[in-house]
């Protein structure tokens, strides 16, 4: 029996948390990790003048930060080519999807997702009082036509697709999103979440009019950026939608030295660039220690690798925990046949030696 009176839709919801974090994996444990590489996180980390950019602006922290974002929303029309009203900066896109979850949805309308991606979208739709409306993985992707087939089945409101994929690395041709578009019903929206789009080969980014009103794009600084912390995200939407989000918005949530530091970063790209080839090195990197353990690394477009342990989701768990005795920190998909794969990020090279030492004798533990 509790005290306390929670509202109707968390009331009936269970304790959840959709991922537990490092920090308490490495409390609970008792030790840090050697290798931090379970939460996609960039470990070459950010633009030197986004870090300096912040250092100067450490000062002023006594100042809210802009309301509008107004600064950085500029600069990212400028460079994605649209108006500012077609941009909305928010806190990460965790915190953009939970506002269009609130302004899009009325308790018991439906959402479709594909089973087992990313679970923070499902629990802003179940805190929203939305009903999931999951459809399997198709070859280790998400599978527009599935997706597109069960918003018109169950008259979506929302259908969730991230391209490229977390867990799996795995992406779609911009021409097949623009395809599943005009296939989409007049009445669902789509919220295409791109959060690894800076790391994804140029032809599977759409061609999408910003006023397009069947689709909103997310964005993130977390990721390519390295910029996780400062919790920086950003949708690309029309200019009705976009103004939406100011009637619910938290308007002071935006970190003041958070703004000025993504100002820095996209204004960097030559570090953007630096960034990418690293990235795409330690994928090579992580597919190498993966067939030297023969194992499988699966093709990505993302900072991560999926390594199929070419067993199932009991010893891939099982994988993890040994990994993590070893102090590597890494996560796996939660859905079967997917979670028979555990997922390893990208990171400098003394982290991927950590993991190269490890895996051989987590398999052999197993063994």
């Amino acid at each position: 029996m509790t005290r306390f009176r929670f509202a109707p839709i968390p009331a009936a919801l269970p304790a959840t948390v959709p991922f537990t974090g490092p920090e308490t994996l490495e409390r609970q444990s008792g030790m840090p990790f050697r290798a931090r590489l379970g939460a996609n996180e960039n470990g070459f980390g950010p633009s030197p003048r986004a870090v300096e950019a912040m250092a100067r602006a450490s000062a002023e922290i006594w100042k809210y930060g802009d309301p509008d974002s107004h600064n950085l929303r500029q600069a990212l029309a400028a460079h994605h080519g649209t108006a500012p009203e077609n941009i909305m900066v928010g806190e990460g896109i965790d915190g953009l999807l939970g506002l269009l979850a609130r302004l899009m949805l009325s308790p018991g309308e439906t959402v479709v997702t594909s089973e087992g991606a990313y679970p923070t979208f499902n629990y802003h739709v179940a805190g929203f009082g939305g009903r999931l409306v999951k459809v399997p993985y198709r070859d280790d992707a998400e599978d527009p036509q599935a997706l597109t087939d069960a918003a018109r089945e169950n008259d979506a409101r929302l259908v969730y697709l991230a391209n490229p994929d977390n867990p799996m690395g795995s992406w779609h041709q911009g021409t097949r999103i623009e395809a599943m578009l005009a296939d989409l019903p007049r009445t669902s929206l789509l919220v295409l979440d791109e959060a690894y789009a800076e790391f994804a080969p140029a032809d599977a980014i759409p061609r999408i009019d910003p006023e397009d009103a069947r689709v909103i794009r997310l964005r993130t600084f977390s990721k390519a950026y390295a910029m996780a912390g400062a919790r920086v995200g950003y949708a690309i939407g029309p200019s009705e939608l976009i103004a939406g989000f100011d009637r619910i918005r938290n308007h002071f949530g935006m970190n003041r030295t958070a703004q000025i530091g993504a100002l820095a970063a996209l204004q960097d790209q030559d570090w953007l660039a630096h960034i990418r080839a690293e990235t795409a090195a330690a994928r090579g990197r992580i597919a190498a220690i993966a067939q030297d353990n023969d194992l499988a690394a699966l093709p990505s477009a993302t900072n991560f690798v999926a390594i199929d342990t070419r067993r199932d989701g009991t010893f891939a768990r099982a994988l993890l925990q040994v990994l993590g005795a070893e102090g590597i920190f890494a996560r796996m998909p939660g859905t079967a046949p997917l979670d028979r794969c555990i997922r390893v990020s990208c990171g400098p090279r003394p982290e991927l030696d950590a993991f190269a030492e490890a895996l051989p004798r987590a398999l052999r533990a197993l063994a």
